[in-house]
C-alpha cells in the first residue's frame, strides 16, 4: 500500500472518530443542560422551603424537614450526576 493511500486511510478514521466524539460532546452537553435546568426547579423549591425552616415565626414539623431534606439529597445527586457528565 502506497504512503499516500495509507495517510488518506489514517485522515478518513481521524475525521470519523472526531466526528463521532464531537456529536458525542454535543449530546452530552445537551443532556447535563436539561438535566442541570430541570434541578433548578427543586433548586427553587429548597430554597423557598430552607426560608420556611429557617423563619421561627412559622413552626415546621419534622416531617417538613424531613422532606426538605430528601429533596436536598435528590439535588446534591443531580448536580453529582452533571459534573461527571462534564468532566467525563
Amino acid at each position: 500500500m502506497s504512503v499516500k493511500i495509507e495517510f488518506d486511510n489514517l485522515l478518513e478514521k481521524l475525521k470519523s472518530e472526531r466526528d463521532e466524539i464531537a456529536l458525542k460532546l454535543h449530546l452530552a452537553s445537551m443532556e447535563a443542560k436539561e438535566e442541570f435546568e430541570e434541578a433548578d426547579k427543586h433548586w427553587d423549591i429548597l430554597k423557598i422551603k430552607a426560608a420556611e425552616i429557617a423563619d421561627e415565626s412559622k413552626e415546621t414539623s419534622e416531617e417538613f424537614i424531613a422532606k426538605a431534606k430528601i429533596v436536598g439529597e435528590e439535588l446534591k445527586d443531580a448536580y453529582a450526576r452533571i459534573s461527571k457528565r462534564l468532566t467525563d
